[in-house]
């Protein structure tokens, strides 16, 4: 059974991720390759589909392959998708999640809330989020479903 705990370890280890990516943002080789390796640590693109609905995009809302998530996290000259501006490069000084709710089983969970970010002057912006979770064959947890938007403003 996956546990509460997993998932806010998960969930700890992609908050520190998005703020390392951010750090890294002046030595481009680094940076790509730290990505790289965030993405096959925590999403299961190499085991199975991902269900990837970015916040911040517009044309391309969904990124359903590494290369596309890749160009939304960092951008760049090779990015997949045009209007990636790099979110994690912002760069991002605290990422905070409060769940809402969680649904466990065996092999796979689901989790909703808001999620934190805090930049380089102290201003935090919301995001609400929903993640699926997966075990890969090593019963590591992994993410294939993951949905963030904007809280809606009237």
């Amino acid at each position: 059974m996956i546990t509460e705990k997993q998932i806010i370890k998960v969930q700890k280890s992609w908050g520190e991720g998005i703020i390392k990516i951010g750090s890294l943002k002046d030595n481009r080789s680094e940076c790509e390759n730290y990505t790289n390796k965030f993405i096959d640590e925590l999403y299961a693109f190499n085991s199975g589909e991902v269900l990837f609905k970015p916040t911040k995009c517009q044309t391309e809302q969904f990124r359903q392959t590494k290369p596309k998530a890749i160009s939304y996290f960092i951008s760049g000259n090779n990015r997949a998708c045009m209007e990636d501006k790099g979110f994690a490069l912002k760069p991002w000084t605290n990422v905070r999640f409060e769940n809402a709710g969680l649904i466990l089983e065996k092999s796979r969970a689901f989790c909703m809330g808001n999620y934190f970010f805090t930049d380089t002057k102290g201003n935090e912006i919301k995001v609400e989020f929903t993640f699926g979770y997966v075990k890969d064959k090593d019963n590591n947890l992994l993410i294939n479903l993951h949905h963030s938007s904007i809280p809606y403003t009237n």
